[in-house]
């Protein structure tokens, strides 16, 4: 169980709030609402909340009146989450002024993680990604969805795949560890293994230390469902299929990779490449004697 789900430190939230699953343990401070880009036609996220940086004072009182709450306790918040969508957008003065308040406040503080788009690294300067790093922000979550540009410009996301890998080789240079996101079915059934083929492409280039595929199904009521012309969402199996290709493609060094995300029709996790054989065997056998889920999740279907 999660101490916080336990204790109620004086903390508010302004929903839809968001972490990844690696954080579940971890204390959260909100300091934006929603997602400065917010254009991508495959996330729901964020799509009914206006961008906003919170006000300095009001997160700063926060911050304050929680290290007070644990001030008996100093050895609890080892982990922080700052949400929410690509928090690198903000400016380097200001995630400076955050991180050197959490070090003071929390003094056994480890690891502060963030999600940040490849393009709000790429625009942080060598010096900046060094202070960052210095002030023990350590991981940070990215989504890179897929290795084939026609399908980024097709789903809006704004960013390239170069840019991408750039992001994350740079920010792993400077001691980041990076958890990479790629969206299985982002390609349909008609660019499938293109899309696997590219995406493991990308990836070694990458090197990312985390790597998770998730499935993107249609929500019914996305008005995006439909991501682009000549696209239709591939089955469970069809599914099953990408994800072979993408690992079987995959010249990783040393990444922790998952695929138990609750949109996968088969859920494993493994590391590789030590892990590699053993989880193409895990596919392949679910594929030749169908055990794997049939059907979407059911909060998929409403």
């Amino acid at each position: 169980m999660s101490l916080f789900s336990t204790f109620q430190p004086p903390i508010s939230y302004s929903e839809p709030l968001f972490r990844p699953p690696a954080e579940a343990n971890s204390l959260i401070f909100q300091v934006s609402y929603g997602c400065p880009h917010n254009s991508c036609k495959f996330c729901m996220m964020y799509k009914d909340c206006q961008y906003k940086v919170r006000e300095k004072e009001a997160l700063f009182k926060e911050i304050n009146a929680v290290a007070d709450y644990y001030q008996y306790t100093p050895k609890a918040v080892k982990r922080i989450f700052l949400a929410d969508g690509d928090v690198m957008n903000l400016p380097t003065k200001h995630l400076v002024e955050i991180l050197e308040l959490l070090n003071e406040k929390f003094l056994n503080l480890s690891r502060i993680g963030i999600y940040a788009n490849a393009s709000s690294i790429n625009k942080k300067s060598d010096e900046e990604l060094k202070k960052l790093r210095h002030l023990k922000l350590t991981t940070l979550y990215t989504g890179l969805e897929s290795g084939t540009q026609f399908i980024l410009d097709n789903v809006a996301k704004g960013e390239t795949v170069e840019e991408n890998i750039t992001a994350i080789q740079r920010a792993q240079s400077f001691n980041f560890k990076c958890s990479v996101m790629v969206l299985l079915g982002l390609g349909g059934q008609k660019f499938s293994e293109q899309h696997a083929l590219a995406t493991a492409e990308a990836l070694n280039k990458m090197q990312p230390r985390i790597l998770s595929a998730l499935r993107y199904i249609g929500v019914a009521q996305s008005p995006h469902q439909k991501l682009y012309d000549d696209y239709s969402e591939v089955s469970e199996s069809e599914a099953l299929r990408e994800l072979y290709l993408l690992l079987k493609n995959l010249d990783l060094n040393q990444t922790v990779f998952s695929a138990n995300h609750s949109s996968n029709p088969l859920p494993i996790q493994g590391r590789l490449p030590k892990d590699k054989n053993n989880l193409l065997a895990q596919i392949k056998m679910s594929l030749d004697n169908n055990l794997y889920r049939h059907e979407k999740p059911f909060f998929y279907q409403l």
